[in-house]
């Protein structure tokens, strides 16, 4: 199995000149084939592309400075961008042409399959680069033993951090998933309550305000500087590092959720959202994009299949409107909050009442059927609230005893 594993690097200042040299050779190599691209009327293949480097080499003296292996991969990167292009242009979306990169949108190099190596070094970890050296990393999770390191992402974010993203495959038995999984759930994601699922639990959107306040107070303030000035570029930096806090919040909210799931249950039912769609909807995208549920059920799939997971995207249309027990639809608008059904009586939270109905076709999906009276018996008066503050605090590992004790509090 591929995964990424993330690490913080800190070059000393004459290492990170090094870096920075490479890194800006790289992108006048990207903007340089993107020229000779536009040029011609038929596209070469990469390859024959790549087998010109060496005559690049023969004038451009900064060429021979950089790893043979990262050269290669920037002309791959153009051709990568090209693929794109064409893709979205194939699903009919309007698009323009690739642009040269201008140095703040180009900050990365990647060793591919050579060119790199960890190392210990007096007793401390250091990341052996090609052409430039060693530097100093900070290794706060070990790579598996069985793992083989297939390629090195170098990038500078725009707070100024170094870091390396280490492409790793691992050879392990990717766990077998249950022909009759016993443990299920079903997950209807929101905004005011993040996630609801078919276990009585609803876990609260996790509250950002004051990340907001301080990032946009930041924005503000860049925008009073004089645009390229040196009290601009310190401001520049602040709201980079508002940026980077807010993702990086949210991202941990989001691993230890989607981690809880795919490890308590056998199957996971979800709505196969068209996240994108969804925030390009008038009225309140911010807090659509916010969510990012997108992001959440790409790291539920993944996981889900890592820990031999069934993992179950449905068609959510109906899912709010169907009733959970008897299946008739009711229009409800998005100001109700309450299921209750004009046939059968069935009462029910929103939110809980989709979920059941997600799980209900993920059961389907996978061949596996169950009582249709089971919403009914096992639906709670009063939904359990879990705060996003303890996941993110906390951790998932025991999501359940922290619903528990919240609720004795």
């Amino acid at each position: 199995m591929h995964y990424n594993y993330k690490y913080r690097l800190t070059p000393p200042e004459a290492l990170e000149e090094e870096l920075l040299f490479h890194v800006d050779t790289c992108r006048q190599l990207y903007n340089h084939v993107l020229h000779l691209l536009n040029e011609t009327d038929d596209i070469p293949a990469r390859y024959e592309v790549q087998e010109r480097l060496p005559d690049l080499k023969s004038w451009w003296d900064d060429l021979g400075e950089v790893h043979s292996k990262v050269l290669q991969m920037v002309v791959k990167r153009v051709y990568d961008n090209i693929s794109t292009l064409k893709a979205q242009k194939e699903n009919g979306r309007a698009v323009g042409m690739l642009k040269w990169k201008p140095p703040r949108e180009y900050r990365s190099l990647t060793y591919n399959q050579s060119g790199f190596e960890l190392k210990n070094t007096s007793g401390r970890p250091t990341l052996w680069l090609s052409k430039i050296g060693e530097i100093p990393i900070h290794i706060h999770r070990d790579i598996p033993e069985n793992a083989t390191i297939k390629q090195v992402e170098v990038k500078r974010e725009t707070t100024g951090e170094w870091y390396a993203t280490f492409g790793i495959n691992v050879d392990e038995d990717t766990p077998e998933k249950p022909e009759n999984p016993e443990r299920v759930v079903g997950i209807d994601v929101g905004i005011l309550k993040y996630a609801h699922d078919t276990d009585g639990y609803a876990i609260k959107s996790p509250d950002f305000r004051e990340e907001h306040e301080r990032l946009e107070r930041a924005q503000r303030d860049l925008s009073r500087k004089e645009h390229g000035s040196a009290n601009w570029e310190k401001q520049r930096q602040v709201v980079a590092e508002c940026h980077a806090d807010l993702r990086r919040k949210r991202q941990d909210f989001l691993h230890k959720l989607s981690n809880y799931y795919a490890r308590e249950y056998d199957l996971v039912a979800v709505e196969d959202l068209d996240a994108k769609g969804l925030i390009e909807l008038p009225g309140n995208s911010r807090n659509r994009a916010g969510a990012a549920w997108g992001t959440f059920l790409r790291m539920l799939e993944y996981k889900c299949e890592r820990k031999g997971t069934h993992f179950v995207a449905v068609d959510p249309r109906g899912t709010t409107k169907e009733c959970a027990s008897c299946g008739v639809k009711t229009d409800k608008p998005l100001w109700v909050r309450e299921h209750s059904c004009p046939s059968c009586g069935f009462e029910a939270d929103r939110d809980a009442n989709a979920a059941w109905n997600i799980l209900s076709r993920g059961l389907e999906d996978v061949g596996v059927g169950y009582s249709e009276s089971t919403p009914v018996e096992t639906a709670l008066p009063v939904d359990t609230v879990v705060s996003a503050k303890r996941v993110v605090e906390t951790g998932s590992p025991t999501l359940k005893e922290r619903t528990a004790s919240a609720v004795s509090e």
